[in-house]
């Protein structure tokens, strides 16, 4: 692989392309590469933490992500075995499993939120379908047979559990992770931000007005909401008063896992709000005109930046659109303006 260079980042430019780019003092941004996803690339951000680096998560382990890590790190002046700590924002795997891997190899400490212990534990339990029987179970219930059968159809590749060990430290809401000697260099609070995943967390530095925002708060996509091992009762709930939150802090530069840096906090959490509400009015309308069931709505809306169907989805995006309308279908019934009931196995909503 060719030497990377140090340059400032810039936020008109390809977020994904190989570099090392200055977007704070003594933090850069290193894009790692992921394979077959739409997403591209995730953001690893490196901190100057006097002796060595803490990184804020890890990308995905595979042979590519670590040859380009490495190649940042020496663009640094550093090398992996100079990571003293990763800082995961949440349990998937292109955020966590290349520090589980690292850390075998380097002895580096690798920290999580509490709120994933949980989902670490089903990962591991004996006998689990690696590839998410759940799901399958979830789209049942929402009225898509056929897309539950396409997903349990998957070939399945064994994982590695290894890459899924529990961290050496789980860390609490709230906590505050010093950097540097006694805090010398910058001081980071963790932030419980539950809705992508129930245990995620963002890390703020108020001193240096940045918000590691994990895929909490991204630039110009939103996340997927609640695609995890054990699934929280209503994580579109869970995850609007998390922006809520967010929106009530003191505003911050925004550094995301995906997509460029240059936003701030506040006016994309504005965007993402509204957002929500807007696809919240469209589901409330679908259910009105006669749909019941979440791949009924899901079918009549449209999904992605390019305002796609449903059916023009592969597999995998299709399940996130329909699970993430049964979350938005559930908030309807929560909010009190639609009712549910479940016949056969399938969840059917109706107006109140």
């Amino acid at each position: 692989m060719a030497p990377l260079r140090v340059t400032d980042d810039d936020p008109d430019g390809d977020w994904t392309a190989p570099g090392v780019y200055r977007c704070a003092p003594q933090v850069f941004r290193i894009p790692l590469p992921l394979p077959n996803d739409g997403l591209r690339a995730v953001n690893v951000y490196a901190i100057a933490d006097g002796s060595g680096w803490t990184l804020i998560d890890s990308g995905w382990a595979i042979a590519a992500a670590r040859e380009r890590l490495a190649a940042g790190l020496a663009a640094l002046g550093a090398g992996l075995g100079d990571v003293h700590r990763f800082l995961v924002t949440h349990v998937h795997r292109d955020h966590y499993t290349q520090a589980a891997a690292l850390r075998r190899e380097f002895g580096m400490k690798v920290l999580l939120g509490r709120g994933e212990q949980q989902a670490f534990e089903e990962i591991n339990r004996p006998g689990r379908r690696q590839g998410g029987s759940v799901h399958i179970e979830r789209l049942r219930r929402a009225g898509a047979p056929q897309l539950a059968d396409e997903v349990a159809a998957y070939p399945l590749t064994p994982a590695d559990l290894s890459h899924w060990a529990a961290p050496d430290e789980w860390i609490e809401n709230r906590a505050v992770i010093a950097i540097g000697a006694d805090a010398s260099l910058r001081e980071l609070v963790a932030i419980e931000t539950p809705g992508h995943t129930r245990g995620h967390l963002v890390f703020a530095d108020p001193a240096g007005d940045l918000l590691f925002a994990g895929d909490h708060v991204l630039p110009s996509i939103t996340p997927s909401i609640g695609f995890e091992p054990v699934p929280p009762a209503s994580p579109l709930a869970d995850f609007l008063v998390s922006l809520q939150l967010m929106r009530d802090r003191p505003d911050a530069a925004l550094l995301p896992a995906h997509g460029r840096v240059g936003r701030r906090v506040h006016e994309r959490v504005d965007e993402l709000l509204a957002h929500h509400e807007r696809r919240l009015d469209t589901t409330m309308k679908a259910v009105a005109e006669g749909r019941t069931t979440a791949a009924e709505v899901a079918a009549s809306l449209t999904w992605t930046r390019r305002e796609r169907a449903l059916a023009e989805l592969d597999t995998f995006n299709a399940m996130l659109a329909v699970l993430e309308t049964s979350a938005h279908l559930d908030v309807l019934v929560e909010r009190g303006v639609v009712s549910c009931e479940t016949t056969d196995g399938v969840v059917r909503y109706y107006c109140l």
